[in-house]
């Protein structure tokens, strides 16, 4: 066994399990935790699709709210090898993209390089796919591109300490104020909201 990239995995863990036990004050982080719990009962929302093809199963590392990134968002990280491809969790219009940064970093100067596509959907609810390779997004401005289509490739770009996927989903008013959201996905196991630490198995589109 290889010492180092087992060294490796242990401190990715406890930096994750740490910042899992910190509190947020985020006002939204009680509702999202109900709903992962199944506290809340919600089957009206819409049912997303892991954002990797098919067949594949990756870890949840970091969820809704934990200190350590993801403070002040509803955000999922789903950590994954560099050239990974990136799968539509829901159909919509690419409105926005970059991918030009070829940088990467645990510090925050490297945030501005980060690469990324983000879709619209038709409830105008917005999905966006960070740390994406250098030219590592397959689609452009403006393409309709449906759920499951394979939109860009993984990397380790922008504000990040190793390769992974960050996925958030939000809406914005006409004043420029935006709600995050929380998302069930379509897994191998049933519908749910994900909980971090543990591997999610995508299963064929949902829609």
């Amino acid at each position: 066994m290889k010492i180092r990239p087992l060294i490796y995995l242990l401190s990715i863990f406890l930096v994750y399990a740490l910042a899992g036990c910190s509190v947020s004050n985020h006002p939204q982080r009680l509702e999202m935790k109900k709903l992962q719990k199944g506290i809340i009962k919600d089957d009206s929302s819409f049912v997303y699709r892991l954002p990797y093809e098919e067949g594949q199963s990756h870890l949840l590392v970091q969820g809704y709210f934990s200190r350590y990134t993801h403070k002040n968002r509803a955000a999922l990280d789903f950590k994954m090898k560099k050239g990974t491809n990136i799968s539509a969790a829901r159909g919509g219009i690419v409105i926005r993209l970059k991918e030009d940064g070829n940088k990467g970093g645990s510090k925050v100067k490297y945030r501005p390089f980060g690469n990324f596509v983000i879709i619209q959907h038709e409830d105008s609810t917005r999905t966006g796919y960070w740390h994406l390779q250098l030219n590592g997004v397959l689609v452009n401005v403006g393409d309709t591109v449906k759920q499951g289509q394979v939109i860009a490739i993984s990397g380790k770009t922008g504000y990040t300490y190793f390769p992974h996927l960050h996925f958030i989903v939000w809406r914005s008013d006409k004043k420029g104020q935006w709600t995050q959201i929380g998302t069930r996905f379509q897994t191998n196991k049933g519908i749910r909201y994900l909980r971090p630490f543990r591997f999610y198995r995508n299963t064929e589109p949902t829609q």
